[in-house]
């Protein structure tokens, strides 16, 4: 008998299907199979806190019902939270003209980062619209950053990373000028924070902040929801853009193909642009 045989499983197949399943239901991400192995790495500090040896355990408590936050909780473990300071940085530059576009058609911009995770994205975009209106005096736009998870929000609200995670898309000086030391993690300055209003929304089945938009970062979100629900996520994001307003996705991820609502901007290279009334149109 092998090493590898001795070896228990993640889990059940049972205790896979109910918490692939939670996911989807709760948030709209799906967990492909070959990939169940997250499962495992995501919950075990979970079961440490709970002193549970296998998820197929948590699950029973999870279908008990006896604690209703556990499946809040499973749901914030299993939401991938993958992210950094200004993560993809020619993006940023690209905002920065597309700010400036819609600046000369309104009195102040309006930014919705959709699935914003622990903060770094809106920060990165308060630290560079901040720093704009130092040097020249624009206004720092409205933003709004939402997200799924109660506790990355909660994170996010904080502004406090690990000396690892503020090294992420951080030069020194951006360091020293926006954020404070405490012990061995850096901590968002206040008035950086409050350039950004944080909301708790899932994208699937809530309705999108009030008012409209000029822009919507809603990158690598899509990438773990079903064909079925891309599309009505995108009439959504669409039917809360002002009219010409711009989308931007993922480095891996398109609106070809997927949504009648968007088309690929024309001025602003990987950017896309809300298309009116016909972005209410099916394809």
């Amino acid at each position: 008998m092998t090493a590898a045989s001795l070896s228990p499983p993640i889990a059940s197949q049972t205790a896979i299907n109910v918490l692939t399943a939670l996911l989807e239901a709760r948030t709209g991400q799906q967990i492909a199979a070959y990939r169940s192995w997250r499962l495992d790495t995501a919950l075990k500090p979970l079961l440490r806190d709970r002193k549970l040896e296998t998820l197929d355990q948590l699950v029973t408590q999870l279908l008990e019902g006896s604690d209703r936050l556990i499946g809040d909780r499973i749901v914030d473990a299993l939401v991938n939270q993958e992210t950094s300071f200004f993560r993809d940085a020619p993006v940023f530059d690209t905002l920065v003209e597309a700010v400036a576009e819609a600046e000369a058609e309104r009195r102040r911009v309006r930014i919705w980062c959709a699935g914003c995770s622990t903060g770094q994205e809106p920060l990165s975009l308060a630290m560079l619209f901040a720093e704009r209106k130092e040097t020249n005096g624009a206004a720092v736009p409205e933003i709004v950053a939402t997200d799924v998870s109660e506790a990355a929000l909660a994170r996010a609200r904080a502004g406090r990373f690990s000396q690892f995670e503020i090294q992420r898309g951080l030069p020194v000086r951006r360091m020293i000028r926006w954020f404070d030391t405490t012990g061995s993690d850096w901590v968002a300055k206040p008035e950086l924070v409050k350039l950004i209003a944080f909301r708790r929304m899932n994208l699937v089945s809530d309705q999108p902040p009030l008012g409209r938009f000029d822009i919507v970062l809603c990158r690598n979100v899509l990438l773990y929801l079903s064909t079925d629900t891309k599309g009505p996520v995108f009439a959504k994001i669409a039917a809360a853009l002002n009219p010409g307003g711009k989308l931007v996705l993922g480095a891996g991820e398109t609106v070809i193909g997927q949504t009648g609502a968007f088309e690929p901007s024309k001025r602003f290279r990987g950017l896309y642009q809300s298309i009116g009334s016909a972005a209410h149109a099916p394809l």
